[in-house]
């Protein structure tokens, strides 16, 4: 039967550069189920081929591939606009009116169940008031049909307003209803990681204290904040990455293995890795984090000229189990970096002994990279002979390109897999509730240290290097190094 996707915050440049492409690319593939209809929700004023014809353009920019105008004549046919101001009771009472008349057959009878997902593409202030809005309207009775709704980060802005906004949210929807997104979890490599681990017996046995050494997760940006001091000096970069994308690929990287590939076993298997990372305490947060702030920050535009907010950040954590007890994650994340790249470094033990004098005492093979962005690839480090000499060692390479399996396509956006999966009832690559909260109860106590008068010092950094110094020379200390590479896999 088809469906109704109904897009909250129609107007806005998530809806026309992602999530229509995306449906659009679904909808080409003959994954979409026949006949679904795609619902715009906003206060501006549009006719349906109005609101058609201006994603017809950034469709045809952002959609991957090529561009076939009968296809999206064909794809746009089940396109609609419905004018609506999310904070106006009313114009809930009217949607439903609307989606009800959308899904009579023919004969003006009801077709049958006909299931809806609510996407609210709106600013984070009003999720609040959409969802009670929708339970009011009774838009979340599911009883014709399933009813879920996407939630886009940032879901709350620590602890307390996280739990606050989780018990609105179950005051109208079932948390089995609720799909709570993160684009990362969407990318090809992340789900990579569940076959990596999962599905060959050469990686599991090694993937744990006895063999690793420690993992290095980097979400790496070269664009600065420009017009976004708004929203981040209020935020940082603690909680606009590392809450939500780097302790998400941390979960990932150290989960157990489910009972099998089912949404709530996985996400149990998450939830584990959070329960077992050791809360940082008293001389922690100094010995522990490095936080630093990009030269020229104070200059852009909104920013106070005070600001102490880190465009850089380190956090060592320890997750403490039986698998990883004593290995050390270090999480990275920065604005105004050499790079943009998404990466998960695994780095193995060095042989017990070194059997080849002239083999480095600290090897730099032996290592694992999972690139997530901007291409997605696995690559292997590992010593070999060099050619044509005594016995000296160099460190190759092995690599694995998921674009060059993909027969020439691009590879898809992170939204068709998730929207896709959200229209089948497939919450695995969501967050649950009890995630949320367990990961602000992890990253609340640093921010608290970091705002405190005993904050450790404000490191400032160069745009276009690694970061600060000083954070090389943390690591350095610990007789370890970063994996500073762009992109290993091109």
């Amino acid at each position: 039967m088809a469906d109704s996707i109904v897009i909250f915050g129609a107007s806005g440049d998530l809806t026309s550069r992602k999530l229509i492409p995306a449906l659009y690319q679904l909808f080409v593939k003959g994954r979409l189920p026949d006949g679904s209809r795609i619902i715009g929700v906003s206060r501006s004023a549009f006719e349906h081929q109005q609101w058609r014809d201006s994603l017809r353009e950034t469709t045809a920019q952002y959609a991957e591939g090529a561009f076939d105008p009968a296809k999206w004549t064909a794809f746009s046919k089940n396109v609609f606009y419905q004018r609506g101001d999310i904070t106006n009771p009313d114009d809930f009472v009217s949607l439903g009116s609307f989606l009800d008349a959308m899904e009579l057959d023919g004969g003006g009878k009801p077709s049958g169940e006909c299931g809806r997902v609510y996407y609210l593409s709106t600013m984070p202030q009003l999720y609040e008031t959409a969802i009670r809005n929708l339970g009011d309207a009774g838009l979340s009775n599911d009883s014709n049909g399933f009813r879920r709704v996407i939630i886009e980060k940032p879901f709350g802005t620590d602890l307390k307003t996280a739990q606050a906004l989780n018990q609105s949210i179950h005051s109208s929807f079932r948390e089995d209803q609720i799909y709570r997104i993160d684009h990362y979890l969407g990318k090809e490599t992340v789900q990579n990681i569940f076959a990596l681990r999962f599905a060959n017996s050469i990686f599991e046995p090694i993937w744990n204290r006895n063999y690793v050494d420690h993992v290095q997760i980097t979400v790496a940006e070269e664009v600065v904040i420009g017009r976004r001091a708004g929203y981040y000096d209020t935020s940082g970069i603690l909680r606009d990455m590392f809450q939500n994308h780097l302790l998400q690929l941390m979960m990932i990287t150290a989960m157990e293995p489910p009972a099998s590939y089912d949404a709530a076993l996985v996400r149990d298997e998450k939830v584990k890795v959070l329960h077992g990372v050791r809360k940082m305490t008293g001389g922690d947060f100094a010995s522990d984090t490095v936080r630093g702030q990009y030269s020229g920050y104070l200059d852009e535009e909104g920013v106070p000229a005070d600001s102490s907010t880190e465009t850089f950040a380190v956090l060592k954590l320890y997750c403490d189990n039986w698998r990883w007890q004593g290995v050390p994650f270090y999480l990275r994340s920065g604005k105004g970096m050499s790079c943009r790249t998404t990466q998960i470094v695994t780095q193995f033990k060095q042989v017990p002994y070194i059997l080849f004098e002239d083999m480095p005492k600290a090897p730099i093979g032996n290592r694992l990279v999972i690139q997530v962005q901007p291409a997605e690839g696995i690559q292997m480090h590992f010593e070999t002979k060099v050619p044509d000499s005594e016995m000296r060692t160099r460190t190759s390479t092995l690599d694995f390109s998921f674009q060059g399996t993909s027969g020439g396509r691009s590879l898809p956006d992170a939204y068709q897999r998730l929207l896709l999966d959200a229209l089948n009832g497939d919450a695995s690559l969501f967050a649950r509730s009890d995630e949320v909260e367990l990961a602000w109860g992890i990253i609340d106590p640093i921010i608290a240290a970091w705002e405190s008068p005993a904050a450790p010092a404000l490191h400032h950094y160069q745009t276009g290097l690694w970061g600060p110094e000083e954070a090389s020379e943390w690591m350095q200390r610990q007789q370890r190094e970063w994996f500073d590479v762009c992109p290993v896999i091109r």
